[in-house]
């Protein structure tokens, strides 16, 4: 599946905003009415740590909906590292535009470069091997697509966005459907040229796999002798896909073992935010 652009993102992001604004203005931010209106000011936002950027078009749309009087003039950009201490952005307009639109930009910026931080560390511990890292489905709610462009920003890539746009068929789907080769031909006729990938817990399941057609396949928690072994099993037949059970101890040692890709559930559920600050100045 391609990678998401912010051109992709216009919208998501302008409702993105609007929802963070509603929930934190509410009717109005009582304490930046202590300000005079016509009182003007200036103010830098650093980070406090070393991170990896992500965000700077949320932040954008922050102070565009709050006050389009406010500029916003960026040091850095998404996907670039910085050192601790560093000033990403400054600002300058109605002090009391920046004081309300602080916390909304700042929580995305915090959140998202926290997941491209994440994502580079990984992408680092696999660089020369060929894997590429691909994200999942445990994104924080109603922020999936911002979650999955900030993977792109560490280095990482996207797996599917959602249940519409690619199969995965696992366990309980095989189950139902009365076996491998029944669901992988089922999937092929329901929606003719989506992905389709097949999670297998064995070597016997990944040739039943490759044999109805799978186009990606999913090893799930298979030991590294066998994920050798699939490697060789499938030989450009389809891709392989590692997941379960990936660590940081490990994940070197499954990205050598030749698969294409391996997904990562921690890259977006496991998040700290980055430590950020924001100092105003008159």
């Amino acid at each position: 599946m391609p990678n998401l652009t912010l051109a992709d993102l216009t919208a998501e992001i302008e409702a993105n905003v609007r929802r963070a604004l509603t929930e934190d203005v509410g009717s109005g931010d009582i304490t930046a009415q202590l300000i005079p209106a016509e009182r003007l000011a200036h103010a830098s936002v650093i980070t406090r740590e070393a991170a990896v950027v992500s965000g700077t078009a949320w932040v954008d749309a922050v102070f565009r909906q709050v006050d389009s009087r406010v500029a916003v003039h960026w040091q850095v950009t998404d996907g670039e590292r910085v050192e601790a201490d560093r000033v990403l952005f400054q600002l300058e307009g109605p002090a009391r535009a920046l004081l309300t639109g602080e916390r909304s930009a700042l929580n995305f910026l915090q959140m998202l470069s926290g997941v491209a931080t994440r994502c580079r560390h990984y992408a680092d511990m696999v660089s020369g091997t060929g894997v590429r890292l691909l994200d999942t489905r445990k994104t924080i709610p109603g922020l999936r697509l911002a979650q999955k462009y900030a993977v792109t920003c560490g280095g990482c890539h996207n797996h599917r966005i959602g249940l519409y746009d690619a199969f995965l068929i696992k366990e309980n789907h095989i189950a139902a459907c009365g076996g491998i080769a029944e669901a992988v031909a089922a999937a092929h006729r329901i929606a003719p040229g989506k992905p389709v990938e097949i999670e297998v817990e064995s070597l016997d399941e990944l040739e039943q796999a490759l044999c109805a057609g799978a186009d990606i396949v999913m090893l799930d928690e298979l030991s590294l002798d066998d994920m050798r072994t699939a490697v060789a099993m499938t030989a450009g037949r389809a891709k392989l896909e590692a997941s379960g059970g990936i660590s940081d101890e490990t994940l070197r040692s499954v990205a050598e073992t030749g698969v294409d890709y391996i997904s990562i559930g921690a890259l977006t559920k496991h998040v700290r935010a980055v430590d950020l600050s924001m100092r105003l100045r008159q």
